[in-house]
């Protein structure tokens, strides 16, 4: 639905009558929605958008926010939920449980679920009929993933052997829906870029969802390695057959399971002591090695997710709850406790953070990090490729820059107006205002009182005239609603170089193939310069990885160059800039104009 980017044809603001029509149809639509997830997704005074598209699709969005809802048919008879509604109410929606993160690599990639990638719970497989709404999950993960409609029933997949496809996907995280949502954002740690795993706060957390996770670890164990390599080979079949551009992504996103069940049973032989210790390793392990100081203070689901568990053994599951500390936070306390690090909790994202090392500890010293075995080149060619290949390595960075809006804000915390903000620096920015005002509500420490300077830097000029502004917020929407509110940038780098600043959102690279006289195919590249790319060197070295011509001329009335090639090469253009030049694929447009 959302795999390629379409523009809208047109925005305007819902009248109270059609607020109120919509607000009734979501109701009547989706059983398990109460009021009060209805007011969270929907607030009654709050306006919202609708965007109109050419292939007859309305999105319904919060004005100053995200898109919440969609209707495929404009009519309100396949009216579905975003990610970032479901994200505010997970429960709305009946979900599939995917086998393992992996697996959500071919749905992020555009394919339809198929039932092998389906974790079947021990309570036995769901009930449901054929064009049923279901949500996508990854285990350990409360964020959905990805919405569709059901192909079959459930006894009609059981007659088929639960094979073949499950659901048909209609949106997912990081298409193109959620690409143009101002602000967009991801709800835990465990959302990356290519793929989704466990969130490092859910398995931090005692109680709620603990007997979930455990079940769907349990039937992991038992399902054998066949089951895996199955799901894997039909989703990624299914993602090749989708369209040409899921055809090159899936072709890069081999992944080799086999050993995933026999892994899991080995990590529910280890005892309590041996994974306090394999605890300890790991963060020994990316003190030395990933954690630089820069990095510090991190959030503790961030050095969890980004460091302590890339450095875990190969094949190896790292619970926390199957230590003795049961819990992230109390696993670091007790490492601080020694004296290795500092820690404090953070009283306004309610999250231990790690402040500082001490790299003259006792522990960090003895410790002799594991280096990752390099394999040796066969010749001295091979080193000076490699050295070329990580020179041409791209980095793009989102990052913000204050607005006339919330310019005061960054202003009366003493931080600079005319620099460039991450996310998380511009979040900590307005919490350290709200800190120095103590605006935090006295009787609910969830919520935040708006004072005059901080309502008009998160609602003035959002609000419809005549509307009253609101007296407070929560305390989840002040990072999102006030990151909204700058002015996005894009530093784009390569190989180490310097950052070259790029204003509001970035265009994609352009591969059209086309025929000319006499039946002869051409491919047409353009917007390479975006991504730091010369255009000669990159016709020079088209040239000769394909054995074809190729020019570079000026763009007629545009700024830049297109490099055209002789032949249809469209599959291999893409294919070598994702895995030579490292731009991501979202970036990447094709149109192949040869096909009737």
């Amino acid at each position: 639905m959302f795999k390629k980017a379409v523009e809208a044809k047109s925005h305007q603001r819902l009248s109270g009558a059609d607020r109120k029509k919509l607000r009734r149809t979501v109701q009547n639509r989706f059983s398990l929605l109460t009021d009060e997830l209805l007011d969270t997704i929907l607030p009654p005074k709050v306006e919202i958008t609708v965007s109109k598209f050419q292939n007859r699709v309305l999105v319904y969005s919060i004005e100053g926010g995200c898109p919440m809802f969609f209707d495929i048919d404009g009519r309100g008879n396949e009216i579905l939920p975003t990610v970032f509604a479901l994200w505010e109410a997970p429960e709305m929606l009946p979900s599939f449980m995917l086998k393992g993160g992996e697996v959500s690599r071919y749905v992020l990639g555009g394919a339809d679920l198929m039932f092998p990638g389906i974790l079947i719970p021990p309570q036995g497989f769901p009930s449901f009929l054929a064009g049923e709404i279901w949500a996508v999950k990854v285990p350990g993960n409360m964020a959905p993933i990805a919405v569709g409609f059901t192909t079959m029933s459930s006894a009609e997949a059981i007659k088929a052997g639960l094979r073949g496809k499950a659901l048909r996907i209609a949106h997912y995280y990081r298409d193109f829906l959620w690409e143009s949502a101002e602000g967009h954002y991801v709800p835990n740690a465990g959302f990356w870029e290519d793929v989704v795993m466990e969130d490092p706060a859910f398995l931090s957390a005692s109680g709620s969802g603990e007997e979930i996770l455990d079940a769907s670890t349990g039937q992991q164990t038992s399902t054998g390695n066949e089951e895996d390599e199955s799901a894997l080979e039909t989703a990624s079949t299914s993602a090749k057959n989708d369209t040409e551009e899921e055809h090159i992504v899936g072709s890069m996103n081999e992944l080799n399971l086999a050993d995933d069940a026999a892994n899991t049973e080995k990590q529910n032989t280890l005892s309590t002591e041996e994974v306090d210790a394999l605890l300890d390793q790991c963060l020994l392990q990316a003190l030395h090695t990933t954690l630089k100081e820069k990095d510090l203070p991190i959030p503790g689901s961030t050095l969890w997710a980004n460091h302590v568990l890339p450095c875990r053994p190969s094949g190896i599951t790292l619970d926390i709850k199957k230590s003795s500390h049961k819990k992230l936070s109390k696993w670091l306390q007790s490492k601080a406790s020694t004296g290795m690090i500092t820690v404090k909790e953070d009283k306004h994202k309610k999250e231990i953070v790690l402040i500082t090392v001490n790299r003259r500890h006792p522990d960090y010293s003895s410790f002799k990090p594991e280096k990752k075995k390099v394999e040796v080149s066969e010749s001295s060619g091979a080193s000076s490729t490699a050295q070329a290949q990580s020179e041409k390595m791209l980095e793009i960075i989102e990052v913000y820059k204050p607005s006339i809006h919330n310019s005061s804000i960054f202003a009366s915390v003493g931080e600079d107006k005319g620099k460039l903000y991450t996310a998380s620096e511009a979040s900590d920015v307005v919490f350290k205002y709200i800190e120095k005002e103590n605006l935090v509500k006295p009787t609910n420490k969830s919520m935040v009182v708006l004072d005059p300077m901080l309502c008009d830097a998160l609602f003035k000029g959002a609000i419809k005239k005549g509307s009253a502004y609101p007296s407070e917020i929560h305390k989840k929407d002040v990072g999102s609603t006030f990151i909204g509110r700058m002015q996005p940038h894009q530093l784009v780098m390569r190989g180490g170089g310097e950052p070259v600043v790029r204003k509001g959102a970035i265009k994609p690279v352009q591969i059209m193939t086309e025929r000319r006289q006499g039946n002869k195919k051409v491919t047409k590249v353009s917007g390479i310069e975006t991504f730091l790319i010369d255009p000669d060197s990159f016709g020079s070295e088209l040239q000769k990885k394909f054995a074809c011509s190729t020019s570079v001329n000026e763009l007629p009335g545009k700024k830049g160059y297109e490099v055209l090639i002789q032949g249809g090469v469209i599959e291999d253009v893409a294919r070598y800039m994702v895995e030579h030049y490292g731009v991501p694929k979202r970036y990447i447009e094709v149109l192949d104009k040869t096909r009737k």
